[in-house]
């Protein structure tokens, strides 16, 4: 029987992210979460080398790499919306598992097993994948900002100080270390 899973894994590529905010560039969900991925690999790799953890990484950019597709069921919930009060945060929520759980519907009843800890990861596992998203979303307002576009200040001090908040030292790393880089251009990236 034919299983339609990884057919609507593609259709992230056409949500829209950001959709209150005047874009100069627009983004979807599919380079979103590469970008998380990327990230959450690496605060897991410094959490690993430089702070005495024992997370696999490979096992948090995978789950980077699903975070976000039950949006492929309920589109992108602008953050404000989301997080407005803990009612509607919760009803969200449940509405992102039952997304979640329809999509791993779609698969081979053999595979389903292998997906239940990617849509339900340890605590320390969505740590970091919730730092790196944060983190990307940070990335994101500086790329508009220095395309000219003024629109995402707010959010990008909002963004940065709740990654502080978060008070992980691998993040704080991130931020330290490769965060300055995504102001130059690419001449300048040597």
């Amino acid at each position: 029987m034919p299983s339609h899973f990884y057919a609507m894994m593609s259709r992230m590529k056409n949500i829209q992210r950001w959709g209150l905010m005047r874009n100069t560039r627009y983004e979807n969900l599919s380079e979103h979460t590469l970008e998380v991925a990327f990230i959450a690999h690496a605060l897991a790799l410094i959490k690993n080398s430089r702070f005495g953890g024992n997370v696999d990484a490979n096992a948090v950019a995978v789950t980077a790499m699903f975070h976000d597709t039950s949006e492929i069921i309920t589109g992108d919930m602008p953050t404000p919306i989301k997080y407005y009060n803990a009612n509607i945060k919760n009803v969200y929520k449940e509405i992102e598992s039952v997304a979640e759980q329809r999509l791993i519907s779609l698969l081979p009843e053999d595979l389903r097993q292998d997906f239940k800890p990617i849509y339900n990861p340890t605590p320390e596992i969505e740590t970091l994948v919730k730092a790196a998203d944060k983190i990307s979303a940070l990335i994101k307002c500086i790329e508009e900002r220095n395309s000219g576009n003024q629109e995402f200040r707010s959010a990008e001090s909002a963004t940065l100080e709740a990654i502080k908040q978060m008070n992980l030292p691998e993040s704080n790393v991130f931020l330290d270390e490769f965060l300055q880089s995504y102001s130059l251009t690419l001449d300048e990236l040597k």
